[in-house]
């Protein structure tokens, strides 16, 4: 055999190595492996009609709580399927004379989207911030410990929020159990405005017309005093009055559900509809943010 004979096979047998190589380098990596990477990962990839959707990919069932365990009982939504592992859960607190139903709509709708939702009644309707931050707490302990739904909760991603003193108590219950991985305070009322000690990433609701608790009485104080260095958003919503979150509301929903993939799930998919912030115009009047800067969450 020749030089010449022996050089046309081994240019070939290169050519072909390069386009194996390149077309290797130039594949994705397929959703599989992205969800191997992040075990909290629920859910198909995430888009902007996915999250405004009325309801998402998962099928729902709820069960009712009696009154007792340091809360004034409630109802829990969660996912019938475990197919993709357990889930991470929030508590939701109403305000000050209002019942669970203030914070009803939001059941289903997170919980459609792969969340374990606990939408509390209070002790007593009277009950103040403080007092609902408490009772916000033992919701979280009942669900996870006692609750007929408790294996189905993944206790080390929980959340914690609530409308009006609700939303208040989200703030205290997040300044005082730093270990809870987001908080979602809507349309808050509290007398205390220092929350420099909270860590827990909080997405702040206010409603730009707000006279029960006026956004720069309350949620734009709350939002400035939150350290910058901790995870947080500030939406508020146009012409929205201090009910603007208590019924169903897309912008809210696709916010609520968006901060909740990220910082319960870890859930990086949804950076996007995060950051960069969005402009005001429609239903926005104003957006504040850190953006999202934990560093390559697993």
């Amino acid at each position: 055999m020749t030089a010449r004979s022996l050089v046309a096979p081994v240019r070939t047998g290169l050519l072909v190595f390069g386009l194996v190589l390149a077309s290797l380098v130039a594949s994705p990596a397929s959703p599989s492996v992205s969800a191997q990477t992040n075990p909290f990962q629920r859910g198909p990839n995430p888009t902007n009609a996915s999250i405004e959707a009325p309801t998402g990919p998962f099928a729902i069932a709820q069960t009712s709580v009696a009154a007792g365990n340091g809360f004034g009982g409630g109802t829990i939504y969660y996912p019938t399927s475990t197919a993709e592992g357990t889930f991470g859960a929030i508590a939701l607190s109403p305000g000050f004379f209002s019942t669970q139903s203030a914070v009803a709509w939001l059941g289903p709708r997170l919980a459609s989207q792969g969340f374990v939702v606990f939408t509390i009644n209070t002790n007593s309707g009277f009950d103040f911030p403080a007092s609902r931050a408490t009772q916000l707490m033992a919701a979280l302990n009942y669900l996870t410990n006692t609750s007929s739904v408790r294996t189905r909760v993944d206790a080390t991603r929980l959340a914690v929020g609530g409308h009006s003193m609700g939303g208040g108590g989200t703030l205290i219950a997040s300044q005082n159990n730093p270990q809870l991985q987001a908080a979602l305070p809507l349309a808050p009322w509290n007398n205390a405005t220092n929350f420099s000690n909270d860590r827990v990433p909080t997405l702040i609701v206010g409603c730009q017309n707000d006279s029960v608790a006026p956004v720069a009485n309350h949620a734009e104080p709350f939002y400035e005093r939150i350290p910058a260095a901790s995870e947080k958003a500030y939406l508020e919503i146009a012409s929205g009055s201090h009910s603007c979150p208590t019924s169903s509301n897309t912008t809210i929903a696709k916010f609520a559900i968006s901060w909740l993939k990220r910082f319960v799930d870890n859930d990086t998919r949804y950076d996007p509809f995060l950051c960069p912030a969005p402009s005001a115009g429609g239903a926005i009047s104003e957006y504040r943010n850190t953006c999202p800067h934990t560093a390559s969450l697993p």
